[in-house]
């Protein structure tokens, strides 16, 4: 059977192997401060640190073609934005000069609706004039119409005298 060991006599144990393993073990294989590789190891790993470092270059190098690239492409970019802006910029300036052409042309029209409301106005008042004409001519027509029916009744009262003096002269000749 074994026996349960309690943590405080472990810990007294492990001190116990510590303190003595380096009397039972030779000094090749154990050695704290300093861990011992062999020459093909240390090689190995001096020719990967170097890779390492080759890799690291590569990679900075590639890193740098890269911002100089986007450098490239931001100015390529703002050229083309700058191109875009001028085409804007002329976009506006004909829409000013339609702007502009559509205010003449809105001017023209303005002036010749003044134009013939000018005319319409001198219509009207040639219409007028004519209408003043049309009773003065009315006017003189009631007064010839007036003049000839006393002339009539003048006539016709003049015609039965006479008449009436000719049966007179006839009967008593």
């Amino acid at each position: 059977m074994a026996m349960a060991l309690k943590k405080e006599e472990l810990v007294i144990i492990g001190e116990y192997v510590q303190s003595h393993l380096k009397e039972w073990l030779p000094e090749q294989i154990y050695t704290p401060s300093e861990p011992v590789f062999p020459i093909e190891l240390t090689e190995r790993i001096i020719r990967v640190e170097e890779e390492l470092k080759n890799q690291h270059e590569l990679m900075k190098q590639g890193f740098d073609q890269i911002d100089r690239r986007i450098e490239l492409l931001q100015i390529n970019m703002d050229k083309r934005f700058e191109q875009v802006d001028k085409r804007f910029e002329q976009v506006d300036k004909r829409f000013e000069q339609v702007d502009k052409r559509f205010e003449q042309m809105q001017l023209n029209i303005d002036k010749r609706f003044e134009q013939v409301d000018k005319r319409f106005e001198q219509i009207d008042k040639r219409f007028e004039q004519v209408d003043k004409r049309f009773e003065e001519v009315n006017l003189s027509i009631k007064s010839l119409e007036t003049k000839m029916f006393q002339f009539m009744i003048w006539s016709f009262g003049f015609t039965a005298t006479v008449a009436g003096i000719v049966i007179a002269v006839i009967k008593f000749v």
